[in-house]
């Protein structure tokens, strides 16, 4: 059961700061940073090839399909025809000559020039016309050779610029994903105690996903949107600037409609990633506890939850949805406004002569291309709502020192970034104690209460008393999972906070009542933290721990995978399997933690048997409820209500006929 209280994933994130988020995933992109400016460069590159088809369609409209300007051209004409836009033949071709002379009553001749007017080149012979036009022909040809270089060319360019993006945005993915599960695995137990499996999963996976889209969708695309709008800005203001000017008159309503509809995506998206997150946790604690579910009825109650679960899921993606299908449509009519100015603007400027047909048509592919960057960083920017709402998540773990804290000067304390030898390093485990120890899961209720004990080594100490008197919570304390709320607990006289956790915990072996094994094989399982023994070490340690019998009855022997949470084995031989595990750990301090229960006699012998050559020559901890477990020990601890009522051996207890000889009668 997880407690609620201080649960990060309920948080009121308040006012969003994108830029801070950015900025702390910065760091992240540093060792890819020359592919990243790889890639800018490339999207540079393919902008500048974008916008330069428009311009080379103006060239061969004004240059070689409709050329000549109208007022110049009928100024050598004449007034009379001041309205008629002409064609300029050059007159030192020879074919042209000719041409001129057949058809003089449509020209008229000015030195070496003849001109013709437009409305007059279909009275011409289709030959004719052909030679008369032949160099505009040849430019033609000549534009659309450097058209389709210039697409190809960019086609070559967006190619490269995906894969390095992609590799690159992959490999910051990665890099991310390993530093979360590394923060994770550093944290403390406690911190597992109140945040369930399910909405860590999505950390690790939906979130990091989503930051993935950030990387290779938005930032890349982000780029070349920002880069083709200004460029687009200023290839129309240099192409005619009233012009421009008129069509921008459109911005601010667009830039309004962003802003608005920006605020509203993000609250959807924050919504979402909660309810994805629940989700996840229903439904894994629905596999994990689908035999109490079962047994109880409860499929029907569980359903009816999941169900209303995924429709306030189903409710936030509609809120989604519905900002954006009213953002779209109005990026939408806002362009065709823009277009309609143009249109209207442009298209008196070509009737009165101000602006060349080749202008008006480029004016209107660059507005249409102009909102297709403003579409795209909409679309996008519904994806940066998602990639900043898990970025939001992703850190508030990142953000959670609920870390077993070091020693200073056993910081970088992994022995993969520890450059010398700890100041603290521990030989062996000679005394273990707790001094005035208090301890409390949940502010205000206190679990143990000025507990003090000691263990010389090589001491049996049992743990004994009713459930939830605090005794799996005292070997919390020693393990140092948790830290004591006040007092201290002291191995060899020291505090173990000034002892290197990983130093502690590498000369103790805990066997649980439920112990844990992981989907790998037995040998894996046994050899957890001990990788390097010899073969025959692990032959003597499945002989010593009674699970050469398990081993042998399996087709593949130690290589036999276990099933996950090895269901595919007994309670009692998951049990001695925890037993070797220990064994091969070759510890200081052994732990039982309620080893024996919901154990069959038969297999209690077993597993007594191996405990007893476990616990040969070392110092041990025994918690249990069955008393006859404990009666040689050579200590006894009574636990009630998280105080030591009684403390002595077996004999001295009995004779006490306190709360111990109670117990012990009531178990007959």
């Amino acid at each position: 059961m997880h407690i609620d209280y201080g649960y990060f994933e309920e948080k009121q994130l308040g006012k969003p700061y994108d830029v801070k988020l950015l900025g702390r995933l910065y760091p992240y992109t540093k060792p890819y940073k020359l592919l990243l400016l790889s890639s800018i460069v490339l999207i540079v590159l393919i902008t500048l090839l974008d916008l330069s088809l428009p311009y080379v369609t103006k060239i061969a409209i004004d240059r070689y399909i409709v050329p000549g300007q109208l007022l110049k051209a009928n100024q050598m004409v004449g007034s009379d025809e001041n309205k008629i836009r002409t064609l300029k033949a050059d007159m030192t071709d020879p074919q042209i000559e000719s041409i001129v002379r057949k058809y003089s009553d449509l020209f008229k001749v000015e030195g070496s020039l003849a001109l013709i007017s437009f409305r007059n080149l279909n009275k011409l012979d289709k030959n004719d016309l052909s030679i008369l036009r032949k160099r505009d022909l040849s430019g033609v040809t000549f534009i659309t050779a450097i058209f389709l270089a210039i697409v190809i060319f960019n086609f070559v360019l967006n190619i490269a610029q995906v894969l390095i993006m992609e590799y690159a945005g992959q490999m910051v993915m990665h890099d991310l994903r390993v530093h979360l599960f590394k923060h994770i695995q550093s944290l403390s137990v406690a911190f597992f105690t109140r945040n369930p499996v399910g909405r860590l999963v999505t950390r690790v996976t939906n979130d990091i996903q989503n930051m993935h889209e950030l990387f290779t969708s938005v930032i890349a695309f982000v780029f070349k949107d920002l880069f083709l709008l200004v460029g687009i800005a200023v290839v129309l203001m240099g192409i005619h600037l009233k012009l421009a000017l008129v069509s921008f008159t459109v911005l601010p309503l667009v830039l309004y409609a962003s802003l608005h509809f920006s605020g509203q995506a993000r609250e959807a998206y924050r919504t979402l990633r909660i309810k994805i997150a629940e989700i996840n946790t229903q439904f894994s604690e629905t596999i994990g506890g689908i035999k109490i579910i079962q047994l109880f009825l409860q499929e029907k109650q569980n359903y009816l939850g999941f169900k209303n679960l995924n429709h306030e899921h189903y409710l936030a993606g509609m809120r989604q949805i519905h900002v954006f299908a009213i953002f779209m449509p109005v990026i939408e009519i806002l362009g065709a406004a823009a277009i309609a100015v143009v249109i209207f603007y442009g298209g008196g400027g070509v009737l009165s002569g101000t602006i060349s047909l080749g202008a008006l048509v480029a004016f209107l592919s660059y507005m249409k291309m102009f909102f297709r960057p403003i579409r795209d960083i909409a679309e996008k920017y519904n994806i940066l709502q998602n990639s900043m709402a898990s970025a939001e998540r992703i850190f508030l773990i990142l953000d959670s020192s609920e870390a077993i804290q070091q020693p200073v000067a056993d910081i970088g304390f992994r022995p993969e970034f520890r450059s010398k030898p700890s100041s603290t390093v521990l030989d062996k485990i000679s005394e273990i104690s707790m001094e005035k120890v208090s301890f409390e899961y949940v502010k205000d209720e206190p679990v143990l209460k000025n507990v003090s004990f000691s263990i010389k080594a090589g001491e049996t100490l049992a743990v004994v008393g009713p459930t939830g008197s605090g005794k799996t919570s005292m070997i919390n304390l020693i393990i140092r999972f948790y830290d004591p709320t006040s007092g201290r607990v002291l191995l060899n006289g020291v505090n173990i906070k000034e002892k290197d956790v990983n130093e502690l915990r590498s000369k103790i072996a805990l066997v649980m009542q439920d112990p844990f094994l992981f989907s790998e094989t037995i040998r894996e399982n046994i050899t957890l933290g001990a990788r390097n023994l010899s073969e025959s070490t692990f032959r003597q340690i499945l002989q010593d721990s009674n699970c050469k019998t398990i081993v042998d009855r399996l087709p593949e022997g130690v290589h036999t995978v276990l099933s996950e949470g090895a269901t595919s084995i007994s309670s009692g031989e998951r049990q001695l399997i925890s037993i070797a595990r220990a064994f091969a750990r070759n510890p200081n301090l052994i732990i039982l933690d309620e080893a024996t229960s919901y154990i069959d006699s038969e297999t209690e012998v077993k597993i007594q048997e191996a405990l007893i050559k476990l616990m040969s020559n070392r110092t041990s901890i025994i918690v249990a409820h069955r008393l006859s477990t404990v009666r040689e020990a050579d200590k006894i601890i009574v636990l009630n209500r998280g105080q030591i009522i009684e403390t002595g051996n077996h004999s001295e207890l009995m004779k006490l006929q306190g709360f111990y000889y109670r117990l012990n009668q009531l178990q007959g």
